[in-house]
């Protein structure tokens, strides 16, 4: 309903020679929102008030001179400049009962746009370490990830998904390490279990199940014999070390990559029972057995953009508006993590991708303008890439704080809260904030089948609708919505008028929801539209005597559900008949 506005003012404005030729970088649409107050009407545009200026003229003048040439439209009762020349469109009935016609003719596809051909956009997200099983935190980079990119896919982009996996690195040898020592430990080799090192309960397990090969037990003093004390970093190190000589690179590589497929397909299980799938697995080995950290440092010496200090390559972030130079190779010719990142990145502008979606845990914030120079150095725009942190999750039961400790092994998995809660209201209660909020999770509230927990609120919606339509064929009564569609100027009641104005504004939530990565627009919104069907289902009777009433109520009900079952959808949750 927003683009018949916008149509109008546009054809409209194509009348004013003096006016036409200052709108060519505005772009018509953005100009017009919802009233907040009905009385104001339905739609707003301040397009006056942004042409003023150019047009030397006051914004009621310039208002005015629009208004007098918008065309007669059957879906526009009235138009009025208010204020300070905003022009202010109050809709026709017949315009809303249209839309419900267009949310009836389009069904599952209503308010999705049209395929856009650019940009092409690569959304990464979850890409937790594989040292351990997802974790609450985690899910919430799940839920939001896949929720945007669905919301993405419905404005009409075209979207890959991808999870990086850090397979590579410091963590995956403190992984092997501590697989080793818990199979030591069933061999009967038992020594106190370094604090640094992972100590879950699924380190036993991946122990009991991988294949050592050949490996040898070794006791305890040989394992311990002149190991550090004191230091818990230096403990693992060593730990590392006399793994590989007990075990050789080979034999310790065995269990590394083992312990690390163990973890990558556990989590890849454990995201798809959460209705989480990736187009794209990325190894970061990859990265340096297929030469791509090569090839990007190529590209940044090439540039001119590193220099070499102390015996190591830097980085001229601050070039690029960073704190501080990156290293990228060590003094002692090991590429750093940034070297891989920027790798990462470069990589995905070479494979075709126009822009690149982050979303990474709130311990990231340095990372956007460190890997946004390392773009820039090599040529591309640094405003290719767009990160969203997202904040961490504290679960509450009872009323109190539930304590997670991660390395510790002392945390609630996103498995467990998926089998406390269900997979429809974690997927919502995760997305029901922003992303850059802390998201409190109330675990008493998620289970609750009452009007407090939200998910269940909306869900029941969906599932009296269902409900009424048992009643219609319990009864032995039909509908038609070709009737019902002919008869729509019968919703005269408030309650009517209100789901009829709640419904057409589910492709604006899309819209806005997309364009700013905001999940929470559409929470809130499906929240009020079973809020105003509630009432509706409250105040009247759906199933009256009068075919061409009944008719009328029913198409309004198909639409409502209709449009929930889109909204949920987007959101991975389902949409029951019966509850």
């Amino acid at each position: 309903m927003k683009s018949v506005v916008a149509q109008l003012l546009e054809s409209a404005l194509a009348k004013l020679p003096e006016l036409a030729d200052l709108i060519a970088d505005i772009a018509i649409e953005s100009t017009v929102e919802r009233t907040r107050d009905s009385s104001h009407g339905d739609f707003a545009s301040n397009i006056a008030m942004r042409l003023a200026k150019p047009a030397r003229k006051s914004p009621r003048d310039v208002a005015a001179s629009i208004v007098k040439q918008l065309s007669d439209s059957d879906q526009v009762d009235k138009v009025e400049v208010a204020g300070p020349g905003f022009i202010n469109f109050h809709l026709s009935a017949a315009a809303f009962q249209q839309e419900l016609r267009t949310i009836l003719d389009q069904g599952i596809c209503y308010g999705r746009q049209p395929a856009r051909e650019r940009p092409r956009i690569l959304l990464e997200f979850v890409s937790a370490n594989p040292t351990g099983p997802l974790h609450v935190g985690h899910g919430r980079l799940a839920a939001f990830g896949a929720t945007v990119g669905n919301l993405l896919e419905a404005a009409g982009y075209t979207v890959e998904r991808e999870y990086y996996v850090n397979d590579a690195g410091r963590q995956m040898d403190i992984l092997g390490v501590s697989v080793w020592l818990r199979w030591l430990e069933s061999q009967g080799t038992t020594i106190p279990f370094p604090e640094a090192g992972y100590r879950g309960d699924y380190v036993r397990d991946i122990a009991g199940d991988i294949d050592t090969g050949d490996a040898t037990v070794i006791s305890a003093e040989e394992l311990t014999d002149g190991l550090p004390e004191g230091d818990m970093e230096a403990l693992i190190e060593a730990l590392i070390a006399r793994a590989i000589e007990t075990l050789g690179p080979d034999g310790f590589d065995r269990i590394r990559q083992q312990s690390l497929e163990s973890i990558r397909a556990d989590i890849e299980d454990d995201l798809a029972e959460f209705g989480v799938t990736f187009d794209r697995w990325y190894s970061e080995q990859s990265l340096t057995t297929e030469g791509r950290i090569d090839a990007a440092l190529a590209a940044l010496e090439k540039s001119g953009n590193v220099y070499e200090r102390d015996g190591a390559i830097w980085f001229r972030a601050t070039d690029f508006g960073d704190e501080k130079d990156r290293v990228v190779i060590r003094a002692n010719g090991k590429k750093t993590y940034f070297a891989s990142d920027i790798a990462y990145h470069f990589d995905k502008r070479q494979r075709g991708f126009d822009l690149l979606i982050d979303i990474l845990g709130a311990d990231h914030h340095g990372y956007v303008t460190r890997v946004g120079g390392g773009l820039a150095a090599m040529g591309y725009a640094a405003d290719d890439l767009i990160v969203d942190l997202v904040q961490f999750v504290a679960l509450y039961r009872d009323g109190e704080k539930v304590a997670m400790t991660t390395r510790g092994g002392k945390f609630i998995t996103l498995r467990q809260l998926r089998n406390e809660v269900g997979n429809d209201a974690a997927r919502f209660f995760y997305v029901s904030r922003s992303n850059d909020q802390h998201l409190d999770f109330d675990l008493d509230i998620a289970k609750s089948e009452s009007n407090d927990n939200p998910v269940y609120y909306i869900q029941y919606a969906h599932a009296r609708i269902a409900s009424v339509f048992r009643q219609l064929e319990e009864r032995s009564l039909e509908w038609n919505d070709t009737s019902g569609c002919d008869n729509l100027s019968l919703l005269v009641e408030p309650q009517e008028k209100k789901l009829l104005t709640t419904l057409s504004r589910y492709p604006e939530v899309i819209e806005l929801s997309a364009n700013n990565r905001a999940p929470q627009h559409l929470v809130h919104y499906l929240r009020d539209l079973a809020n105003d069907f509630h009432t509706y289902y409250n105040a009247h009777v759906f199933i009256v005597d009068d075919d061409k009433l009944r008719d009328a109520r029913l198409v309004l009900v198909t639409a409502t559900r209709i449009v929930i079952a889109n909204g949920l959808a987007i959101l991975g949750v389902s949409a029951p008949e019966t509850m």
